[in-house]
C-alpha cells in the first residue's frame, strides 16, 4: 500500500481518464494549427491600427478640425454675428410694424371703443330703463291677479279629478280586484306550487343525489387510471430517453466541450507568444527597410523644403494678405464715414439744423500783413480768438 501510494501521479484531475489524457494533446495541436493564423492576423491588424492611428488618423483629425474651424465655424460665427442678428432684428421690427402694431392700434382705438359705446352702453340703458320696469310690472300683475285665480282653478280641478277618477279606481280595487286576486293566489298555491314542491322534494332530489354519486365514482376511477398511465409513461420516458441523454451529456459532451474550450484558450495564448516572437523578428527588418529611409527622407528632404516654403513663400504671402486686409479695412472705414456724412447732410437738408463746421486750417487775421505784425492802414485790427471759440460763435 505504501509503495502504491508513492507511485501515484503528482497531479490528478478528478473525472479525467486515460482516453481524455490521450486525446487532449492531439486536440490541442490541431486547435493550435487552426488558431495560429487567426491570432497572427489579429495581432497584425492591431499593430496596423495602432500605427495608422498614431501616424495618419490623429494628424488627419487635427488638420480636419483646424480646416473645419477655419472654413466653417469662423465664417458661420461672423455671418451669424454680422448678418443674421441684424437681419433678424430688422425682420422682427418689420413684422411688428406690419402685423402687430396695426392690429393692436385697431383693437385699442377702434374695436374696444366701438363695442363699449356702440353696444354695451345702449344695452345697459335699455335694460335699466325698459326691461327692468316692464319685468317688475309683469311680476306685480302675476302676483296680484293671476296667482289667486290659478289657485282657485287648481282646487276645482283637483276636486273634479278626485270625484271622477280616484274614487272609482279605489272602489274597483277594494271590492273587485283584491278579492279576485286573493282567490287566484289560493288556487295557484294549491293546484300548482304545492305539487311542484312535493315532486322536487320526493322525486328529483333523490334522483339527482344518485346521479351525482355515480358520476363522482366514475370520475375517480378515470382519474386513478390516468395517474397510473401517466406514471407508466413517465417511467418509460425517464428510462429510455432521459437517462441515456443525461449519461451522454455528463460522460461525453461535457468533457469534450471542456477540453475543446481549454484547447482553444491554450492555443490562443501559445499563438500570441508565437505571434509576438515573429513580430519581434519582423519589427527591426521593417524599421531598416521602411522606417529608417522614411525618417531620413523626412529630415533631409521634406524639412528643408518645408522651411524654404515657409520662409520664401508663405511668410511673404501672409504679410501681403495682412497688408491687403488693412487696406480693405481702411477703405471700408472711409466708406462708412462718407455714408454717415452723406446721411447727416441729407437729414439736415430734410429736417433742418445747424451745420457742423468742417475741419480746416486755423484762419488768419485779415487786418495783418503776411509775415509782419503791422496792420494794413485801411483795415481795423480784429481780436485774436481760438478756433474752438470761433466755431462756437458760428454755431450760436
Amino acid at each position: 500500500m505504501e509503495y502504491g501510494k508513492h507511485q501515484a501521479p503528482a497531479r490528478y484531475e478528478s473525472g479525467d481518464g486515460c482516453l481524455t489524457t490521450l486525446v487532449r494533446i492531439p486536440v490541442r495541436i490541431v486547435v493550435l494549427v487552426l488558431v495560429l493564423p487567426v491570432r497572427m492576423a489579429w495581432d497584425a491588424l492591431v499593430a496596423g491600427a495602432r500605427a495608422a492611428d498614431r501616424i495618419l488618423l490623429r494628424p488627419l483629425g487635427r488638420a480636419l478640425a483646424w480646416g473645419f474651424e477655419a472654413l466653417v465655424v469662423i465664417p458661420a460665427r461672423w455671418l451669424y454675428a454680422q448678418v443674421l442678428i441684424p437681419l433678424g432684428r430688422g425682420l422682427r421690427w418689420l413684422a411688428m410694424a406690419v402685423f402687430v402694431w396695426p392690429w393692436v392700434a385697431l383693437w385699442r382705438y377702434v374695436v374696444v371703443p366701438g363695442v363699449r359705446y356702440g353696444i354695451v352702453v345702449p344695452l345697459r340703458w335699455f335694460h335699466e330703463q325698459v326691461l327692468t320696469p316692464l319685468g317688475r310690472g309683469l311680476r306685480w300683475v302675476g302676483q296680484a291677479l293671476l296667482l289667486p285665480a290659478g289657485r282657485g282653478i287648481a282646487a276645482a280641478a283637483g276636486w273634479l279629478l278626485t270625484v271622477l277618477l280616484v274614487m272609482p279606481a279605489v272602489l274597483l280595487w277594494r271590492y273587485v280586484l283584491e278579492p279576485l286576486g286573493t282567490a287566484a293566489a289560493w288556487l295557484v298555491e294549491h293546484l300548482l306550487v304545492l305539487p311542484l314542491v312535493w315532486t322536487y322534494r320526493e322525486l328529483l332530489t333523490p334522483l339527482g343525489h344518485g346521479i351525482a354519486w355515480f358520476l363522482d365514482l366514475l370520475v375517480r376511477g378515470v382519474a386513478a387510471c390516468g395517474r397510473g398511465l401517466w406514471a407508466a409513461v413517465r417511467w418509460l420516458v425517464t428510462v429510455l430517453l432521459v437517462t441515456p441523454l443525461a449519461w451522454v451529456y455528463r460522460r461525453i459532451l461535457t468533457p469534450v466541450g471542456r477540453e475543446i474550450v481549454a484547447a482553444f484558450g491554450v492555443a490562443w495564448r501559445v499563438a500570441g507568444m508565437i505571434s509576438r516572437a515573429v513580430g519581434r523578428i519582423l519589427a527591426p527588418l521593417a524599421w531598416h527597410l521602411i522606417g529608417a529611409p522614411a525618417t531620413w527622407a523626412y529630415r533631409t528632404v521634406c524639412t528643408p523644403v518645408g522651411h524654404f516654403l515657409r520662409d520664401a513663400v508663405l511668410a511673404p504671402a501672409g504679410r501681403a494678405a495682412l497688408a491687403v486686409g488693412r487696406t480693405a479695412r481702411q477703405t471700408l472705414r472711409t466708406a462708412r464715414e462718407t455714408v454717415r456724412q452723406a446721411r447727416r447732410d441729407a437729414w439736415r437738408a430734410l429736417v433742418g439744423g445747424t451745420r457742423e463746421p468742417e475741419p480746416r486750417e486755423p484762419g488768419s487775421v485779415l487786418a495783418r500783413t503776411l509775415g509782419s505784425t503791422t496792420t494794413v492802414p485801411s483795415a481795423a485790427p480784429e481780436p485774436e480768438i481760438s478756433l474752438l471759440k470761433e466755431n462756437s460763435y458760428q454755431q450760436g
